[in-house]
């Protein structure tokens, strides 16, 4: 049988790829498995070496306890896939652009986190880190991308779209997730495939992360009490209280559990934002509970998109971290960062995201037309809150929803459908 490739949708980080090429002499690409990782590199490399090639990989692994060198020749850019098989291909890589002294020689793929090795050098300096995760509504298609995030930043008040995605196509594409090889797939394989990525991480990608072989019912149940606190600053306490049937799990099991899931990137909590503040109200400093793509909690609970629309409780809170992963997606590609912010009082705002060079926006997440008039209100409290002496005011103010129209409101606050948005 020939094995035809699909066609490839373009993603937002190859942009960036291309970008660090230019500047570095290597690339790390780091993200969850499925996500496409492999797919980009193979479109920048001009050489590959994959490490899990079935047919070579025992081979590839005595080379490189012999001469690793060997496994870095080739056209470059070279692709080294899923390097951390043989970690010493890392220093090999920082011993070769140091002889090289040329950039864009190296792309390293590789979607678990190895432990730290004091025989690993950082690689600061020389090897460059993307983080690539599933795809966004844009790159899979579903959103007419007529609002820019990078535009928003840049004083772009001309703010208007329409999507055409409804609330049904909106739960499809939550309980699918950006998985690439799902998109574009009928409904049923589509669903399977992220039922089979949690059966994957629990049954044997979770103990890829540190050699630790784990129960897969317990794992479950841990990522299950997850699902259930998705979006929310739940403690590892109440986490754990609330795995169904499972009284004996300790403290440091649980602790155990999330860090594994965090090195192959199954976990992305939002850290909280820390503005400079008029008031001393205290502002909460814990971080809100995520998967890299909401699909994982859909599955992990068993849900459907009828389920999903059966539940607008859950539906919301997993709409929020839909809108989080695709936040992420548009503001790294203009070098910024996603955090929460919530204080003391209560006034929150479900996400700010933060340029490096010290611009930002607030947004709430809301996915009724009615939620909105209340979003709006927080969100002008928390402008008024910011001391603009010690750090710049907001360059935007948003609601992401679920519903059709983009517009901006007299007030000033955007309010944006997912289905519009884009990096």
């Amino acid at each position: 049988m020939i094995c035809v490739k699909r066609k490839y949708l373009d993603r937002i980080v190859d942009r960036e790829l291309g970008e660090a090429l230019e500047s570095s002499g290597a690339v790390l690409i780091k993200g969850p498995k499925w996500c496409g990782k492999t797919r980009t590199a193979e479109r920048r490399a001009a050489s590959t070496l994959f490490m899990q090639d079935t047919d070579n990989s025992e081979r590839y692994m005595k080379i490189a306890d012999s001469t690793p060198s060997l496994l870095l020749e080739g056209a470059v850019p070279r692709l080294i896939d899923e390097w951390q098989m043989a970690p010493v291909l890392w220093n090999g890589v920082r011993s070769e652009m140091d002889r090289r002294g040329e950039n864009g020689q190296f792309i390293l793929t590789g979607s678990v986190t190895p432990l730290d090795d004091p025989k690993l050098h950082t690689g600061t300096g020389r090897i460059r880190r993307l983080f690539m995760r599933p795809m966004s509504l844009f790159e899979s298609l579903e959103s007419t991308g007529e609002v820019s995030l990078r535009s928003l930043f840049c004083g772009d008040t001309d703010v208007r779209g329409k999507t055409t995605l409804t609330i049904g196509g909106l739960a499809f594409a939550l309980a699918r997730g950006g998985w690439p090889i799902s998109v574009g797939e009928k409904e049923s394989v589509a669903l399977r495939r992220a039922y089979d990525y949690v059966d994957s991480v629990t049954e044997t990608e979770i103990s890829s992360a540190d050699g630790v072989e784990r129960n897969p019912a317990r794992v479950h149940n841990f990522m299950r009490s997850l699902a259930r606190n998705v979006s929310t600053i739940a403690k590892m306490t109440t986490i754990r209280r609330d795995m169904e049937g499972d009284d004996t799990v300790s403290d440091k099991t649980v602790s155990s559990y999330m860090g594994a899931l965090r090195q192959i990137f199954v976990v992305e909590d939002l850290p909280a934002w820390s503005p400079a503040v008029l008031s001393k109200t205290a502002v909460r400093t814990s971080p809100k509970r995520h998967f890299v793509d909401p699909s994982i909690a859909v599955a992990v609970l068993r849900m459907s998109p009828k389920g999903l629309l059966n539940d607008f409780s859950t539906f919301g809170l997993l709409f929020e971290s839909l809108c989080v992963r695709d936040l992420r997606v548009y503001a790294q590609a203009s070098d910024g960062d996603v955090f929460h912010y919530r204080d003391r009082s209560g006034l929150e705002a479900d996400a700010i995201v933060r340029l490096k060079d010290g611009r930002w926006g607030a947004v709430e997440m809301k996915m009724g037309v009615k939620e909105t008039e209340e979003a709006a209100v927080n969100l002008i409290r928390l402008k008024e809150k910011i001391d603009t002496e010690r750090m710049r005011p907001p360059s935007f103010l948003m609601v992401l929803t679920a519903s059709e129209y983009a517009y901006r409101r007299p007030d000033g606050v955007y309010v944006v459908p997912i289905g519009c948005l884009r990096d």
